[in-house]
């Protein structure tokens, strides 16, 4: 990255800058700052204004499935506190994430299936006496609890797989439907898991009533048409809730952009919408456009993105410029509050993942091996926005010239964050208008620049 000087009267400003750079080993940088001045250019121009503003952002960050819990806990206290500090730490050479996704119960990234209210045959309990949140008690908690201990203020947004399989009308974890008979047992299994990680200091802010519920194929999954989400919200998750008094939001939908008619159809339904927070996505099939669509139809309600994985052995040139312009960039301009990246971790070998439709080629943000921990592409596309867009932040109107998608963030403190990409085939270079004053800089292409003006 070459910075070119916008003029010589500076003015009391400037950006401190982190590059990645693919094909120069340049990974996540810290560059040399840019003053800005009073110059007037010509050329491609990223205008930043801060009037404009939009949706307030939550965070970004990962899921913490039961596999990422098991390679931190396989680490040295030393070194699993070392990396936890990276990643959730405020510190200099932390990346702060500020947002975690859990599993209730198992997902397709744990050693076996499990729910936790799994009976017997012929066993009965409909008023779920027997819920325990039974094998996280040996992970993911634990690990959940270190991580609190450094950020208290991480947000917790929790997704089923599955209900348990006694609930489905084939009786097992993968695929079938939640019979209607147990919508209510369903809505209890929700309260008495946000009260029992409650009980534990673990707060869940949000929840989302199903991952992925088009896809059955999954181990564990469920199929879960749009009718049958609007009826359970509305019937019984809505005023479960109500009941015991869960302050916990409710998220429809979580799964690709190629369906926004899916949430659409449950938000046209006012007794359905009352308890909805927002709309959850991911980004294997459609556009990331569709997330404005949905917004555009009850621009009342939030918009989340939730999940995004990156296959083994992963390609960083790719991987990073990809996710960059469609999830850091691309979500957050269609009013996405969330953008979150997939496993936390993963082992070289890739386990755990649970036999007939686990996923066995999740790459995690980082890989663990022992006590050595390797950064992988999503490490890097997640920091280029969780160590500066803190919560609370608000996105801001911003201009895009041809090959530079770009987004930007002022913070509750009045800083901005600006993060650009190069999508070109040639450097580019370009000025960032700010307050009617100015900077150039120069990226290579495929390389991202994350920006703090104060």
């Amino acid at each position: 990255m070459a910075i070119l000087f916008a003029g010589c009267s500076q003015v009391g400003f400037e950006a401190r800058v982190w590059l990645t750079d693919p094909s120069k080993n340049i990974l996540f940088q810290q560059q040399e700052k840019i003053p800005f001045s009073s110059a007037t250019h010509l050329g491609k121009v990223i205008e930043i204004n801060p009037e404009m503003q939009y949706q307030e952002m939550d965070g970004f960050g990962f899921t913490l499935t039961q596999g990422s819990s098991m390679h931190l806990l396989g680490m040295s206290k030393e070194a699993r506190k070392a990396i936890l500090e990276e990643l959730f730490g405020s510190g200099e050479k932390s990346i702060r994430i500020n947002y975690l996704r859990l599993s209730i119960a198992a997902s397709d990234l744990n050693e076996t299936v499990f729910s936790y209210h799994d009976l017997e045959e012929g066993e009965f309990d409909p008023d779920l006496e027997k819920f325990d949140l039974g094998p996280d008690r040996n992970d993911v908690i634990p690990v959940l609890k270190e991580i609190l201990q450094i950020n208290p203020d991480i947000k917790l947004m929790a997704s089923p797989w599955s209900p348990p399989a006694w609930m489905k009308d084939n009786k097992d974890t993968r695929g079938g439907k939640l019979l209607p008979e147990n919508y209510d047992a369903y809505a209890l299994y929700f309260v008495k898991y946000i009260q029992q990680m409650a009980e534990e200091g673990i707060v869940i802010d949000a929840v989302t009533v199903q991952n992925e519920p088009l896809h059955p194929g999954n181990n564990p999954s469920l199929l879960m048409l749009a009718e049958e989400q609007r009826d359970f919200v509305k019937n019984h998750l809505g005023p479960k809730f109500k009941e015991y008094g869960i302050s916990t939001k409710i998220i429809i939908y979580d799964h690709n952009a190629d369906r926004p008619d899916y949430p659409i159809s449950i938000l046209d339904d006012p007794e359905a919408k009352k308890w909805i927070d927002g709309s959850a996505f991911h980004l294997y099939g459609g556009k990331i456009e569709a997330l404005s669509e949905v917004h555009r139809a009850h621009p009342d309600k939030n918009i989340y993105f939730t999940e995004q994985w990156i296959g083994a052995p992963g390609n960083l040139a790719g991987d990073f410029a990809w996710h960059i312009k469609n999830l850091v960039i691309g979500a957050s301009r269609n009013w996405a509050k969330t953008v979150l990246e997939w496993n936390l971790s993963s082992a070289p070998d890739l386990k755990p993942f649970t036999d007939r439709g686990g996923c066995n080629q999740c790459l995690g943000g980082i890989t663990i091996y022992g006590d050595e921990v390797f950064r992988n592409p999503a490490y890097y596309v997640v920091a280029h926005a969780s160590k500066f867009v803190d919560q609370g932040s608000k996105r801001i109107d911003s201009s895009e010239p041809d090959g530079l998608p770009n987004v930007a963030f002022l913070r509750p403190d009045g800083k901005v964050v600006l993060i650009v990409l190069n999508e070109a085939k040639e450097s580019s270079e370009f000025h960032i208008l700010y307050k009617e004053h100015a900077a150039s800089m120069e990226l290579e292409p495929g390389a991202v620049a994350t920006l703090l003006i104060d």
